[in-house]
């Protein structure tokens, strides 16, 4: 019922999670502004180009770590196409990450190999 989101500066601070969790009774908690600076400068900075380093894996678990102990989440949204490949179930703090680009690929798989569906 309380996930954090992390991503891009944008997706942490956009509308598109909120609006679908929020109806579903599922809070969404994003870090505080400084941390989300942070994620979306090592973001863009590091991840993008593919550098993916310890020290920065390291801070992304203090973060968790900081909203499981301060807010209560119960998982982790990878809301990024690069955070999976920085970021590892043990990196979680305990927590599931749910990685949005694995969903989503199952999901559409899912719906091209469905019954019915046509060629």
């Amino acid at each position: 019922k309380r996930l954090a989101l992390v991503g891009t500066r944008f997706t942490m601070q956009g509308r598109f999670y909120p609006d679908v969790f929020g109806p579903a009774g599922i809070d969404l908690i994003v870090p505080t502004p400084d941390a989300q600076a942070y994620i979306h400068e090592a973001y863009m900075g590091e991840l993008v180009p593919g550098r993916f380093l310890p020290g920065t894996r390291e801070l992304f678990g203090s973060i968790i770590l900081r909203l499981r102990e301060q807010e209560a989440i119960e998982g982790v949204i990878l809301g990024g196409t690069e955070l999976p490949l920085l970021l590892r179930q043990a990196d979680g703090q305990g927590l599931p990450l749910l990685d949005t680009t694995r969903l989503h690929v199952e999901e559409a798989v899912s719906q091209l190999l469905a019954p019915g569906r046509e060629e």
